[in-house]
Protein backbone atom coordinates (compact mmCIF):
# COMPACT_ATOMS: atom_id res chain seq x y z
CA UNK A 1 0.00 0.00 0.00
CA UNK A 2 1.66 3.20 -1.19
CA UNK A 3 0.90 6.92 -0.71
CA UNK A 4 -1.94 8.34 -2.79
CA UNK A 5 -0.99 11.91 -1.86
CA UNK A 6 2.85 11.83 -1.87
CA UNK A 7 3.01 15.60 -1.59
CA UNK A 8 1.87 15.22 2.03
CA UNK A 9 4.39 12.55 3.07
CA UNK A 10 6.01 13.85 6.29
CA UNK A 11 9.63 14.94 5.87
CA UNK A 12 11.63 14.97 9.15
CA UNK A 13 14.32 17.17 7.57
CA UNK A 14 11.95 20.13 7.33
CA UNK A 15 12.06 23.05 9.75
CA UNK A 16 9.40 23.28 12.43
CA UNK A 17 7.69 26.10 10.53
CA UNK A 18 7.61 23.97 7.38
CA UNK A 19 6.21 21.00 9.30
CA UNK A 20 3.44 23.07 10.83
CA UNK A 21 2.60 24.60 7.45
CA UNK A 22 2.32 21.12 5.93
CA UNK A 23 0.03 20.03 8.76
CA UNK A 24 -2.31 22.91 7.98
CA UNK A 25 -2.39 21.81 4.35
CA UNK A 26 -3.12 18.23 5.45
CA UNK A 27 -5.98 19.44 7.65
CA UNK A 28 -7.45 21.39 4.72
CA UNK A 29 -7.30 18.22 2.59
CA UNK A 30 -8.76 15.96 5.29
CA UNK A 31 -12.42 14.95 5.28
CA UNK A 32 -13.96 14.87 8.74
CA UNK A 33 -17.20 13.38 7.45
CA UNK A 34 -18.20 9.79 6.73
CA UNK A 35 -16.90 8.72 3.33
CA UNK A 36 -16.30 4.97 3.30
CA UNK A 37 -17.65 1.97 1.45
CA UNK A 38 -18.91 -0.18 4.31
CA UNK A 39 -21.79 -0.24 6.77
CA UNK A 40 -20.53 0.82 10.22
CA UNK A 41 -22.88 -1.79 11.70
CA UNK A 42 -20.82 -4.48 9.89
CA UNK A 43 -17.71 -3.57 11.85
CA UNK A 44 -17.32 -6.10 14.64
CA UNK A 45 -15.00 -8.74 16.02
CA UNK A 46 -17.40 -11.47 14.98
CA UNK A 47 -16.42 -13.65 12.02
CA UNK A 48 -20.01 -13.99 10.86
CA UNK A 49 -20.82 -12.46 7.49
CA UNK A 50 -23.59 -10.02 6.77
CA UNK A 51 -26.04 -10.22 3.91
CA UNK A 52 -23.78 -7.81 2.04
CA UNK A 53 -20.66 -9.98 2.33
CA UNK A 54 -17.62 -10.13 4.56
CA UNK A 55 -16.88 -7.87 7.46
CA UNK A 56 -14.80 -4.80 6.57
CA UNK A 57 -11.03 -5.24 6.80
CA UNK A 58 -9.72 -3.17 9.72
CA UNK A 59 -6.01 -2.50 10.23
CA UNK A 60 -4.45 -1.58 13.56
CA UNK A 61 -1.14 0.33 13.66
CA UNK A 62 1.25 0.62 16.59
CA UNK A 63 4.97 0.85 17.22
CA UNK A 64 7.74 -0.23 19.56
CA UNK A 65 11.15 1.42 19.85
CA UNK A 66 14.69 0.10 20.19
CA UNK A 67 18.06 1.85 20.03
CA UNK A 68 16.90 4.77 17.89
CA UNK A 69 14.81 2.55 15.65
CA UNK A 70 11.05 2.19 15.23
CA UNK A 71 9.38 -1.19 14.89
CA UNK A 72 6.18 -0.31 13.02
CA UNK A 73 3.53 -3.04 13.11
CA UNK A 74 0.27 -3.47 11.22
CA UNK A 75 -2.33 -6.14 11.98
CA UNK A 76 -5.36 -6.56 9.71
CA UNK A 77 -8.57 -8.09 11.07
CA UNK A 78 -11.72 -9.21 9.31
CA UNK A 79 -14.19 -9.83 12.09
CA UNK A 80 -12.18 -11.63 14.74
CA UNK A 81 -9.75 -13.24 12.29
CA UNK A 82 -6.23 -11.96 11.66
CA UNK A 83 -5.90 -11.77 7.86
CA UNK A 84 -2.41 -10.29 7.60
CA UNK A 85 0.28 -8.74 9.71
CA UNK A 86 3.48 -7.04 8.69
CA UNK A 87 6.14 -4.79 10.12
CA UNK A 88 9.11 -2.60 9.23
CA UNK A 89 12.20 -1.64 11.22
CA UNK A 90 13.52 1.82 10.39
CA UNK A 91 15.75 4.47 11.91
CA UNK A 92 14.22 7.44 13.68
CA UNK A 93 15.45 10.80 12.42
CA UNK A 94 14.19 13.25 15.03
CA UNK A 95 13.19 13.18 18.71
CA UNK A 96 9.61 13.28 19.92
CA UNK A 97 8.14 16.80 19.67
CA UNK A 98 4.55 17.32 20.88
CA UNK A 99 2.31 18.04 17.91
CA UNK A 100 4.84 16.79 15.34
CA UNK A 101 4.60 13.05 15.95
CA UNK A 102 3.85 12.21 12.31
CA UNK A 103 7.25 13.61 11.25
CA UNK A 104 9.03 11.26 13.66
CA UNK A 105 6.90 8.14 13.16
CA UNK A 106 5.08 8.68 9.88
CA UNK A 107 7.91 7.51 7.61
CA UNK A 108 8.46 4.29 9.57
CA UNK A 109 4.72 3.54 9.51
CA UNK A 110 4.54 4.16 5.76
CA UNK A 111 7.44 1.73 5.33
CA UNK A 112 5.30 -0.93 7.01
CA UNK A 113 2.34 -0.09 4.77
CA UNK A 114 4.55 -0.59 1.69
CA UNK A 115 4.92 -4.25 2.66
CA UNK A 116 1.19 -4.71 3.32
CA UNK A 117 -0.55 -6.77 0.63
CA UNK A 118 -4.10 -6.11 1.85
CA UNK A 119 -6.05 -2.90 1.31
CA UNK A 120 -7.83 -2.02 4.57
CA UNK A 121 -11.30 -0.50 4.63
CA UNK A 122 -10.43 1.29 7.86
CA UNK A 123 -7.19 2.00 9.71
CA UNK A 124 -7.00 2.58 13.47
CA UNK A 125 -3.86 4.41 14.64
CA UNK A 126 -2.36 4.59 18.11
CA UNK A 127 -2.30 8.38 18.23
CA UNK A 128 -4.42 11.46 17.69
CA UNK A 129 -6.38 12.42 14.60
CA UNK A 130 -8.26 15.72 14.60
CA UNK A 131 -7.57 16.21 18.31
CA UNK A 132 -4.44 18.14 17.44
CA UNK A 133 -3.31 21.77 17.51
CA UNK A 134 -3.54 22.04 13.73
CA UNK A 135 -6.18 19.28 13.28
CA UNK A 136 -3.58 16.99 11.70
CA UNK A 137 -2.38 14.38 14.14
CA UNK A 138 -0.77 11.10 13.09
CA UNK A 139 -4.08 9.45 12.08
CA UNK A 140 -5.13 12.44 10.00
CA UNK A 141 -1.74 12.99 8.39
CA UNK A 142 -1.25 9.37 7.31
CA UNK A 143 -4.94 8.89 6.56
CA UNK A 144 -4.71 11.72 4.02
CA UNK A 145 -1.39 10.46 2.61
CA UNK A 146 -2.90 7.00 2.04
CA UNK A 147 -6.42 8.35 1.36
CA UNK A 148 -7.89 5.69 3.64
CA UNK A 149 -10.66 6.04 6.24
CA UNK A 150 -8.81 6.36 9.53
CA UNK A 151 -9.31 6.89 13.24
CA UNK A 152 -6.97 8.13 15.95
CA UNK A 153 -7.15 6.50 19.38
CA UNK A 154 -4.95 8.24 21.97
CA UNK A 155 -4.44 7.44 25.64
CA UNK A 156 -3.89 11.09 26.59
CA UNK A 157 -5.56 14.34 25.57
CA UNK A 158 -3.19 16.44 23.45
CA UNK A 159 -5.35 19.57 23.26
CA UNK A 160 -8.94 20.76 23.28
CA UNK A 161 -11.26 20.44 26.25
CA UNK A 162 -13.68 17.72 27.31
CA UNK A 163 -17.23 18.92 27.85
CA UNK A 164 -17.55 16.97 31.12
CA UNK A 165 -15.49 15.58 33.99
CA UNK A 166 -13.67 12.38 32.97
CA UNK A 167 -12.88 10.75 36.32
CA UNK A 168 -14.50 7.46 37.43
CA UNK A 169 -16.87 7.26 34.47
CA UNK A 170 -18.74 4.00 33.76
CA UNK A 171 -17.94 1.80 30.79
CA UNK A 172 -19.57 3.18 27.64
CA UNK A 173 -19.54 6.82 28.80
CA UNK A 174 -18.56 9.41 26.21
CA UNK A 175 -18.29 13.19 26.02
CA UNK A 176 -17.32 15.57 23.21
CA UNK A 177 -13.84 17.03 22.97
CA UNK A 178 -14.15 20.54 21.57
CA UNK A 179 -11.66 22.97 20.11
CA UNK A 180 -10.29 25.66 22.39
CA UNK A 181 -7.81 28.47 21.78
CA UNK A 182 -5.00 25.94 21.18
CA UNK A 183 -6.75 24.40 18.16
CA UNK A 184 -7.06 25.99 14.72
CA UNK A 185 -10.72 24.93 14.40
CA UNK A 186 -13.43 27.41 15.46
CA UNK A 187 -13.83 27.45 19.24
CA UNK A 188 -16.38 24.84 20.33
CA UNK A 189 -16.02 22.61 17.24
CA UNK A 190 -16.34 18.93 18.18
CA UNK A 191 -12.96 17.44 17.21
CA UNK A 192 -13.35 14.07 18.92
CA UNK A 193 -14.66 12.28 21.99
CA UNK A 194 -13.49 11.06 25.35
CA UNK A 195 -14.69 7.47 25.53
CA UNK A 196 -14.61 5.11 28.51
CA UNK A 197 -14.06 1.81 26.75
CA UNK A 198 -13.44 -0.29 29.85
CA UNK A 199 -14.00 0.00 33.58
CA UNK A 200 -13.40 -2.23 36.58
CA UNK A 201 -15.29 -2.05 39.88
CA UNK A 202 -12.05 -2.78 41.71
CA UNK A 203 -10.14 0.03 39.98
CA UNK A 204 -12.15 3.17 39.21
CA UNK A 205 -9.06 5.04 37.97
CA UNK A 206 -9.12 3.66 34.42
CA UNK A 207 -8.74 6.71 32.16
CA UNK A 208 -10.84 7.15 29.02
CA UNK A 209 -9.54 6.96 25.48
CA UNK A 210 -9.49 10.06 23.30
CA UNK A 211 -10.98 9.10 19.96
CA UNK A 212 -10.95 11.38 16.93
CA UNK A 213 -11.47 11.27 13.17
CA UNK A 214 -8.37 10.81 11.09
CA UNK A 215 -9.71 11.05 7.54
CA UNK A 216 -13.05 10.22 5.89
CA UNK A 217 -14.74 9.47 9.22
CA UNK A 218 -16.86 11.80 11.35
CA UNK A 219 -16.23 12.42 15.04
CA UNK A 220 -19.51 10.77 16.03
CA UNK A 221 -18.87 7.65 13.95
CA UNK A 222 -15.39 7.17 15.40
CA UNK A 223 -16.85 6.39 18.82
CA UNK A 224 -19.29 3.85 17.40
CA UNK A 225 -16.54 2.12 15.43
CA UNK A 226 -14.10 2.01 18.35
CA UNK A 227 -16.83 0.63 20.61
CA UNK A 228 -17.45 -2.16 18.11
CA UNK A 229 -13.74 -2.97 18.00
CA UNK A 230 -13.14 -3.27 21.74
CA UNK A 231 -13.17 -6.83 23.07
CA UNK A 232 -13.07 -6.65 26.83
CA UNK A 233 -9.88 -4.58 26.85
CA UNK A 234 -9.31 -0.85 27.07
CA UNK A 235 -7.78 -0.61 23.59
CA UNK A 236 -9.56 -1.56 20.37
CA UNK A 237 -8.50 -5.02 19.27
CA UNK A 238 -6.67 -4.01 16.05
CA UNK A 239 -4.26 -1.66 17.86
CA UNK A 240 -3.99 -3.97 20.88
CA UNK A 241 -2.83 -6.79 18.60
CA UNK A 242 -0.51 -4.44 16.69
CA UNK A 243 1.02 -3.37 20.00
CA UNK A 244 1.68 -7.00 20.95
CA UNK A 245 3.07 -7.81 17.51
CA UNK A 246 5.41 -4.80 17.63
CA UNK A 247 6.70 -5.96 21.01
CA UNK A 248 7.23 -9.49 19.67
CA UNK A 249 9.23 -8.13 16.71
CA UNK A 250 11.26 -5.97 19.08
CA UNK A 251 12.04 -9.01 21.21
CA UNK A 252 13.20 -10.90 18.11
CA UNK A 253 15.60 -8.06 17.33
CA UNK A 254 17.18 -8.29 20.75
Amino acid sequence: MTPVRPEFVPDPSQSRAEMEALQREVADAAEFTDDFGFDPAAVSLSSETTLGGDRPLVAGVDQAFLDGRAVSAIVCLRGGEVVERTHAVTDLSIPYIPGLLSFREGGPILAAFESLESTPDLVVFDGSGRIHYRQAGLATHLGVVLDVPSIGVAKNLLCGRVEDAVDERPEGWQAPVVADDDVTAPNGTVIGYAYQSRQYDSNPVINPLYVSPGHRVSAETTVDLVERLCDGYKLPEPTRLADGYADDCKTDLT
